[in-house]
């Protein structure tokens, strides 16, 4: 457990899934860090219970007023809706984070934002479930988990690097990268699998018959893969409509791919894709 931390107060917008998870994981490893929500009261209520948050606001002003550390965990459309009134209400020493699955379009709404104000550092941790909610929040969500940061690991600015603190503190890897390279990154490594997952699941339903088959001989490879496949389009919405392009092309190269296995299946070039997929999947379960 950690004693100190470098923000005395902490505003998340957004006490979901991952917002929660935030408050949850921050007070375990701080535990004298004041924590104020803002969302529907519904969800408020149960985050407090839980005890993500110790207060609670039905104003996103009053939420982020006094607050040193301001965590935004909405999705990309509701997250530059509320940046206009996060910087007017902010201080000029805050440090506004975001966890939004892609970048360039919430930095760039950023950059106009906060310009002699609060300091914005982009943010998204590769961490989530299937089903998002409070109800699923989890102390430990962002244990072992990347945790993409946007700028300069050299950057000084003391609640930069405090963030970043923070991050180790709660079990992720920060990993410095700008914008454009992040959601290139995600594109291939987080989007294509979920529409992969989304693709193989539809084959699935149309070959399915009156009988079951072949649904109904289904056995955990099939789960495993379609795992993801749990996640409701409202929360990829967003997500696909401000990456459009990198999601695009690493359709392409699946497609590609797949062209490559259907013209090998009975060569000897088959084995030796295995064997890649092999080393690939072996890398993936290295601790980190």
């Amino acid at each position: 457990m950690t004693s100190a931390i470098p923000f005395r107060r902490v505003a998340i917008v957004g006490t979901g899934l991952i917002g929660g998870s935030f408050g949850l994981a921050l007070r375990k490893q701080f535990p004298s860090v004041s924590i104020i929500g803002f969302d529907r009261p519904e969800i408020l209520e149960r985050a407090r219970a839980l005890g993500a948050v110790q207060e609670t606001s039905a104003t996103l002003d009053r939420a982020v007023r006094g607050a040193d550390l301001v965590y935004v965990a909405l999705p990309v459309g509701a997250t530059i809706e509320a940046l206009s009134e996060i910087a007017a209400h902010a201080g000029a020493k805050t440090l506004v984070t975001d966890a939004c699955s892609t970048k360039d379009v919430i930095c760039r709404a950023a950059n106009t934002k906060f310009t002699t104000n609060a300091r914005f550092l982009g943010g998204h941790p590769m961490a989530g479930k299937e089903q998002p909610g409070i109800d699923r929040a989890d102390t430990d969500l962002f244990r072992g988990a990347p945790y993409a940061l946007i700028g300069a690991e050299t950057d000084e600015d003391e609640r930069v690097r405090g963030f970043a603190e923070i991050v180790r503190a709660i079990g992720a890897k920060p990993v410095w990268c700008d914008a454009e390279t992040h959601d290139w990154s995600v594109g291939i490594v987080s989007h294509l699998p979920q529409l992969v997952s989304i693709a193989l699941a539809r084959v699935v339903q149309d070959e399915t018959d009156e009988t079951g088959l072949p649904l109904s001989l289904a056995g955990p490879g099939l789960k495993d893969l379609l795992r993801i496949a749990g996640s409701p389009y409202g929360l990829w919405r967003d997500i696909v409509l401000t990456n459009k392009e990198n999601i695009s092309h690493s359709l392409d190269r699946l497609s590609q791919a797949i062209d490559h296995l259907r013209a090998n299946l009975a060569s000897k070039e088959l084995e030796q894709e295995f064997k890649a997929a092999n080393e690939l999947y072996a890398e993936l379960r290295k601790p980190r």
